[in-house]
């Protein structure tokens, strides 16, 4: 999970492949937009700068030629801090030399935090499509059960499941996780 999906990247060079443009703003808009919000601006503005980006990647992309030992999301992530620079001089805001190489040093550590925003977007997607395959009190228990320090059986009481149920699920929940995951990243 470390990597962009190449296959992906491949997709979205093909003329009018709209799935794989949705897939591709599915997955990078909410980065775009977390990155932007980093950067101190309020939320249109972080929204408009998504789009300039995603303009700038449908613009660019059949030029782009994918390199694994490189970053796609480093690019995705240099293209966002351009464009916040672009909308500071528009707005007439003036970023210091201080503020600029903070910023140029936050883009430059920052790979560790886009990897875990991307990983949790991933995630995020795969829960709200199996989402549907747990009744919610079940849904529910795991949820919990897996985002506390709840003890099981507590749990189930409050849920009105058993024990077995929050274990059984969990399992199956982590499994289908893994199933969608992967499926998202080819």
């Amino acid at each position: 999970m470390n990597s962009t999906s190449e296959s992906l990247l491949i997709r979205l060079r093909q003329p009018g492949d709209q799935k794989a443009w949705s897939e591709f703003v599915r997955l990078y808009a909410p980065l775009i937009f977390r990155w932007a919000r980093k950067t101190g601006i309020q939320v249109q503005d972080s929204r408009d700068i998504v789009q300039d980006v995603l303009a700038i990647v449908f613009q660019k992309l059949p030029e782009f030629q994918y390199e694994p030992s490189m970053s796609f999301r480093g690019w995705l992530r240099t293209i966002t801090l351009n464009k916040h620079r672009e909308y500071c001089r528009r707005a007439g805001k003036v970023v210091s030399a201080n503020q600029s190489a903070l910023l140029s040093l936050a883009v430059a550590n920052a790979e560790s935090t886009w990897d875990l925003n991307y990983r949790q977007a991933l995630v995020d997607q795969a829960l709200e499509l199996i989402r549907h395959e747990f009744q919610t009190p079940t849904w529910e228990a795991v949820r919990e059960f897996s985002t506390t320090d709840g003890k099981a059986a507590v749990i189930a009481k409050k849920h009105g499941v058993s024990v077995w149920t929050i274990y059984s699920a969990k399992s199956r929940m982590m499994s289908r996780l893994r199933e969608i995951v992967n499926e998202l990243m080819d």
